[in-house]
């Protein structure tokens, strides 16, 4: 025995009236009368013989039936937009969405991508920020950037940037200011990234004493401490990856550019799969090739030659 199926006309003038509690707003959703929405209304209720909305003067109310019905129609009507939206998609540029943190999307990557762009034309990047590890199976994200040792179950992950923290400053400032010794610090402002702790691991590796490292402005990430930075008003302590730019740019200075080696660096990650989809195999050889050259910049920026890791930092 089958079961009745009301019409979809029916259906779609009871989701719209119940989200909007309203059947002029409905009408005007669905581009039809407002008589045509109650009709149909009625018309699925006497269908279904229950009541789906009380009645109130000036006021509708969805009543328990129409709530539950409600509900699990407007889960249904969801995944038919989400399906319809899947299949037109295909006929539009290809979607690469790549996830990353605040910081890196400002300082590296949203100032390159344009290249990508002209490389590899006819591809919608979409740029992801959150410091939070990305979910490859819900986030609808196709690669992701991170920040860390590289150690990611069930995912590829390649060495993309190495990461030392190395102290920034204003050419201006340091003019003003000398800083020719780490211990010459404690005459300058310390700003500070969220990771407070860093320049006090810093500094202790750098043997600099009589710097207290808990003073000095904190910034919400990276991006603040670098603008103020620029703006004369102190060292910051930065990854190197981040600042290769404005080293290069003579916009800062990096007078210790041996840094600290950490282990840490830069970790392009993506489950194995994801290269089967030619717009990601396209951006990994992109950012693995901007990702080399710009390390040849930062090492060329900084004068920095090879040595030993003075000091593990997390």
């Amino acid at each position: 025995m089958s079961t009745y199926l009301p019409s979809l006309a029916s259906l779609r003038a009871f989701e719209a009236t119940a989200r909007h509690l309203s059947v002029t707003k409905a009408a005007q959703e669905l581009k039809v009368t407002p008589g045509a929405v109650s009709l149909q209304v009625r018309e699925l209720e006497q269908a279904l013989a229950v009541t789906l909305f009380e009645r109130r003067p000036r006021q509708l109310a969805l009543t328990e039936d129409g709530s539950t019905y409600f509900t699990t129609l407007r889960r249904a009507f969801r995944m038919m937009r989400e399906a319809t939206e899947e299949l037109t998609a295909r006929k539009r540029a290809p979607v690469l969405t790549v996830s990353c943190t605040p910081t890196f999307a400002a300082q590296w990557l949203v100032p390159r991508i344009g290249a990508f762009e002209l490389q590899v034309p006819g591809i919608d990047v979409r740029i992801s920020t959150t410091n939070r590890l990305t979910d490859f199976n819900s986030d609808g994200v196709d690669i992701a950037i991170r920040h860390g040792l590289g150690r990611y179950d069930g995912l590829v992950s390649e060495r993309l940037i190495d990461d030392d923290p190395v102290p920034v400053l204003h050419p201006a400032l340091r003019a003003r200011n000398p800083l020719d010794m780490p211990g010459d610090l404690a005459a300058h402002v310390l700003l500070h990234d969220v990771h407070r702790q860093d320049w006090r691991l810093w500094l202790d590796a750098a043997g600099a004493d009589g710097v207290d490292a808990g003073r000095g402005p904190v910034f919400v990430n990276s991006n603040g401490a670098i603008e103020a930075a620029k703006a004369g008003d102190g060292v910051a302590l930065v990854r190197l990856s981040l600042v290769t730019r404005e080293l290069a740019e003579g916009v800062l200075e990096a007078p210790f550019p041996e840094g600290v080696m950490t282990g840490l660096a830069y970790h392009l990650v993506y489950p194995p799969a994801a290269l089967d989809r030619p717009p990601v195999t396209a951006f990994r050889a992109w950012i693995i090739e901007q990702a080399r050259a710009e390390q040849g910049v930062g090492n060329a920026a900084t004068k920095r030659p090879p040595r030993p890791a003075l000091k593990a930092v997390r």
